[in-house]
């Protein structure tokens, strides 16, 4: 049998693209939240800068702008510290921090409202900033007024850095954790499947007879119908060597006596060989009835029309008896749960009978009640005694021996008949007289 992979691997696998999934999405979100506060809160920094110096800025006599007081920042006058603030008026000149020396910090561009930008900037080699600024017009002037407070990025960078660390590594050992949770869970998991097939390989062994182990109720219906699988497979084994047992019993008294004819060279000899290989014949039929319908009796998916079987074996025994009526009635889709082939052979058994013994009319119903169908076959003969009923199901039995036949229809059709869950029985006809015989098997569902 071809296998299609490990399904305790697949499962694993599975989990573990899912996990991987959720974590890297849960990673990215998280990621972009907590980045978003730290850089919302450094931003909050250089801003609260931007409106202090807004608020100590004035114009003087002069129209050039100057700060009242200083800014109680101890970078701001600190040369390259990474605090740095400017001041820009149209055709002024810029006024500085002291931090910024003998640099100056670039215009960004142009702004239509007074709100706060904040931008980040490459203008200084190897101290990317994060810039606030804002356009004001201050009292007495007529001039727009930029102010610029520029902070370096390496402290955000950092914290932004440690915070992306701190995520992949938390969520790399979480996801191994749970891969690893996972996979025990799916070996505990699949641990009774472990048991089931060591219970299979014990049975194939002989150490044992049945799968009687305690198991998980999704895994139970399972190895019940494993069990009546095994065990139906046990009753079919013992019925077919049943069966070879009495069908070579069955034969060993015929062959026994053909070759004490042989050997004594019986002056009958060639009518004994035909009467014992006829005989040898109605037990091979025999057996070979039962044993079809023993193999397949198991199969659920068996499923025969019921009136399609009717009208075939009607046509078939109306070739024999073309002088023979047969009439039939009921619906016309009833299924039933047997072989068609079974099914034919047990109604053209009944039904060759009916026209055979009975006096030129054949009437077959068939109705459906409490999952079960029930076949009436009537025919116009003279009947047959209640005492004489049984015994015509006894292999051999006649009562006619004027006309051919071995005496096994009713037999086989007994025999089949309850193998698949039915029965037959032998009644008197109420409309045409003669015999009725009621054949019941289980409906399809």
């Amino acid at each position: 049998m071809r296998s299609t992979g490990s399904l305790g691997r697949r499962m694993i696998g599975v989990a573990a693209a899912w996990i991987l999934m959720l974590l890297v999405g849960g990673g990215v979100a998280l990621d972009r939240v907590i980045s978003q506060a730290i850089t919302t809160n450094f931003d909050d920094g250089i801003e609260y800068l931007l409106v202090a110096m807004i608020r100590a800025s004035d114009v003087g006599p002069d129209g050039r702008v100057r700060l009242l007081e200083p800014l109680g920042e101890q970078r701001f006058v600190e040369p390259y510290s990474g605090l740095y603030w400017q001041i820009n008026g149209t055709g002024q000149e810029p006024l500085t921090s002291r931090s910024l020396w003998d640099r100056s910090l670039e215009l960004g561009p142009p702004h239509s409202d007074e709100d706060v930008h904040v931008r980040d900037s490459p203008e200084f080699e190897g101290e990317p900033l994060r810039i606030a600024e804002r356009d004001v017009m201050l009292p007495n002037s007529p001039i727009i007024w930029r102010f610029q407070v520029a902070q370096k990025r390496e402290q955000l960078d950092n914290q932004l850095q440690l915070v992306r660390k701190t995520i992949v590594r938390s969520f790399a050992i979480l996801a191994l954790g749970l891969i690893i949770l996972a996979a025990l869970q799916t070996i505990y998991g699949l641990w009774p499947l472990r048991r089931i097939r060591a219970g299979i390989a014990a049975l194939r062994q002989g150490d044992r007879t049945l799968l009687n182990e305690s198991m998980p109720v999704e895994v139970r219906p399972m190895v019940e119908e494993l069990g009546e699988l095994i065990a139906h497979n046990e009753r079919q084994a013992e019925e077919a060597r049943r069966h070879a047992g009495n069908l070579a019993h069955a034969l060993k008294t015929p062959l026994t006596v053909i070759m004490n004819a042989a050997t004594a060279r019986a002056e009958d000899l060639p009518e004994l060989v035909v009467r014992e290989s006829a005989t040898m014949r109605r037990q091979v039929d025999h057996h070979l009835a039962r044993a079809r319908a023993v193999g397949r009796r198991g199969q659920t998916q068996l499923r025969a029309d019921a009136w399609a079987s009717i009208e075939a074996v009607e046509r078939a025994v109306g070739r024999l008896y073309p002088e023979c009526r047969f009439d039939a009635d009921g619906p016309r889709d009833i299924i039933v749960r047997i072989e068609r082939q079974d099914l034919d052979e047990i109604l053209g058994n009944l039904m060759e009978n009916a026209a055979k013994y009975g006096g030129g009319s054949v009437f077959v119903t068939v109705s459906q009640a409490d999952g079960a169908v029930i076949f009436l076959i009537e025919d116009d003969g003279s009947g047959i005694a209640e005492k004489d009923r049984q015994r015509l199901f006894d292999r051999g039995a006649r009562l006619d021996t004027g006309k051919p036949g071995t005496g096994l229809g009713l037999a086989i059709v007994r025999d089949v008949a309850e193998i698949y869950g039915g029965s037959v029985s032998l009644e008197e006809s109420e409309d045409l007289g003669g015999l009725a015989v009621r054949l019941i098997l289980p409906a399809a569902l």
